[in-house]
């Protein structure tokens, strides 16, 4: 018998991860700050709870994936959160990416109440989460991991165990800096083939089977020429995980001068009203500079 799945946060990733756990045949209980984004899901077949609280009441697995640092803190540790109607031996699985270092005290929280934590944090936009291919980095115990890989496979294609509580956020930090890299080094290429005067499609078809090639610059390069900044994944959410890798960064005492360059480029767009574009938007900051338009002539 499937355990009983809650699922709180409902946004941009999270309605996909939910509908997915629902058409897994998961019994699912779900909550929004929003509550009519829970609307097609109650249609669907799930239960609406009134609270995250409720929602932890109702479950055996309750999965959160909110925005920032803070908000997964209200959502679990705050009145009326999930720490208040867990039962003893519940599973918590945060598939939002916030501080490491915060994710560690949640887990020291819930294990006072009895309750078991695992940090998963997810990669690979709205798309993945619509289609249940995500990639998903997990933190946490061994035992646990196993016990949440039915519920993580409904949601994911690649599932990795990549150590103790924060691990997971670790990684997902890795993996936010190589995006926003790899974004960079794409809408440079981009504008240098415009200005260029080459034909940009062919010029993907080309570089993109090769060693240049990359999940960023394969999915997200035709988007740019196409003028096409509708969000996987917004400015604004890329630039918050940013501020969490500068911030460790600080902590462990390294340079970062790639991603720190980036999140100064995602800052100017912020500014001119653009944060809710995809994080591919980083190209329009490059065009300002130059002039140039990628996919609009020169």
């Amino acid at each position: 018998m499937k355990e009983a799945i809650g699922f709180i946060g409902l946004g941009i990733m999270g309605r996909g991860m939910a509908a997915n756990l629902l058409k897994a045949g998961f019994p699912l209980t779900v909550w929004n700050r929003t509550a009519g984004r829970a609307a097609p899901l109650v249609d669907a077949g799930a239960a609406a709870g009134d609270s995250p609280a409720g929602v932890a009441r109702h479950s055996d697995i309750i999965v959160t994936c909110v925005s920032d640092t803070p908000d997964v803190e209200a959502v679990v540790l705050g009145p009326a959160g999930v720490i208040e109607g867990a039962r003893p031996g519940a599973l918590v699985i945060d598939c939002s990416t916030i501080s490491p270092a915060t994710t560690r005290d949640i887990a020291a929280r819930l294990r006072e109440r009895g309750v078991h934590f695992l940090d998963a944090p997810v990669s690979g936009g709205s798309e993945g989460a619509a289609k249940g291919t995500l990639s998903i980095m997990v933190g946490g115990e061994a035992e646990q991991v196993e016990r949440a890989k039915p519920v993580l496979a409904a949601m994911g294609k690649t599932i990795t165990h990549v150590g103790g509580p924060g691990a997971g956020q670790m990684v997902k930090l890795v993996n936010q800096i190589l995006v926003v890299v790899t974004m960079q080094g794409v809408a440079e290429a981009l504008l240098f083939a415009q200005a260029g005067g080459l034909d940009l499609e062919q010029t993907l078809a080309a570089v993109g089977g090769g060693a240049a090639g990359s999940w960023m610059l394969n999915n997200r390069g035709p988007q740019v020429i196409q003028r096409d900044f509708r969000p996987g994944f917004t400015i604004d959410l890329q630039q918050k995980d940013l501020r969490l890798v500068l911030e460790t960064a600080d902590q462990l005492g390294i340079p970062l001068p790639s991603t720190a360059m980036v999140f100064q480029f995602y800052r100017a767009l912020q500014q001119q009203g653009l944060g809710g574009d995809g994080n591919h938007a980083l190209a329009k900051a490059l065009e300002r500079l130059a002039g140039v338009e990628i996919g609009g002539g020169q």
